[in-house]
């Protein structure tokens, strides 16, 4: 069994100490422009299009993290670089899901008790008790209900906040309200303190956070965005602080990444930025999810973490 590695930053070494560990018979090769070399799987993340092109006959491909967009992006401009037979499957959870409910969970308890705006107090040396928020008008939406989506919802409920989430398709998560759908997306935002942007990024997402959605929040909510930049219209979310509609954002995620230096959000108060860290893809746990599914596809079952490629994700 012949698998391609391709990965910007990561080292392949591990990779290949890994995958052959796990998977008896299997020779990894780190792929190099010009290889044609015959495969049965490729293990990808933002590969360039000549890695796929012409690959007929790989048996699946395995995007080495939870976010298909890059890879879906490419498929659109090279439309006949991947066969519609060839199954494309994302991480589900490798570590991911743990990691993405801590950060949120930290983000929210942050607001919910003022930590942010104590320690702007403490910068202009004012000591000042602020009044508690009332939990049971604390409204937590979670955007997008995957499977880092549902974890965090429930993790949300589970402290005692009134949670909502809304996806393409109404959800059954315990103690969360579902929506569904674009007629249901004003009913979720409204009266929301908090909103969590988890959404998948396609092209009928890209932008949705922008004026107006963030006008059908409650004025002063905050905003949470650990999925893509490009889910975020930049401008639209500096005019809602500056007109107190939003009153913090927490952002993990940007449209160019790293940010560069003269940008905006460096210098306002209110926007807490990490360099795309909520949730990072734990290797070990990513090859024994990876070496499973080929597995079943090997024994022909099917694997788990399918991308539909018709809806993006």
């Amino acid at each position: 069994m012949d698998i391609i590695f391709y990965h910007p930053s990561e080292p392949v070494a591990p990779w290949i100490a890994g995958m052959e560990a796990r998977l008896s018979g299997a020779h990894l090769r780190a792929w190099l422009p010009g290889d044609r070399l015959p495969a049965d799987y490729a293990l990808v993340w933002h590969p360039p299009a000549g890695m796929l092109t012409g690959r007929t006959a790989l048996k699946g491909v395995f995007i080495l993290g939870a976010g298909v967009d890059a890879l879906m992006q490419t498929l659109r401009l090279h439309p006949r670089m991947l066969p519609e037979s060839i199954p494309l499957m994302r991480l589900e959870d490798a570590g991911m899901a743990e990691q993405m409910v801590e950060y949120v969970l930290a983000a929210v308890l942050r607001y919910y008790r003022r930590l942010d705006e104590y320690l702007l107090c403490q910068s202009r040396g004012t000591w000042r008790e602020l009044p508690l928020y009332d939990k049971r008008r604390f409204i937590i939406g979670v955007a997008g209900a995957g499977v880092l989506g549902q974890k965090v919802a429930k993790s949300l409920a589970g402290c005692g906040f009134p949670v909502r989430c809304w996806s393409l398709t109404r959800k059954s998560i315990p103690d969360v309200d579902s929506f569904a759908g674009d007629g249901q997306l004003p009913g979720f935002l409204a009266g929301l303190q908090v909103l969590v942007n988890l959404l998948p990024n396609t092209p009928r997402t890209e932008g949705i956070l922008d004026a107006e959605l963030f006008a059908l929040l409650n004025r002063g909510a905050f905003v949470i965005n650990v999925a893509r930049g490009a889910h975020l219209v930049e401008a639209d979310l500096l005019a809602a602080l500056a007109q107190g509609q939003i009153a913090a954002a927490t952002l993990d995620v940007c449209r160019q990444e790293p940010l560069p230096p003269d940008h905006p959000f460096w210098h306002t108060p209110r926007i807490t930025l990490t360099p795309h860290i909520a949730a990072v893809t734990v290797s070990s746990l990513a090859m024994d999810s990876i070496a499973e599914n080929i597995r079943r596809i090997e024994a022909g079952e099917p694997p788990v973490g399918l991308v539909d490629r018709d809806e993006g994700y």
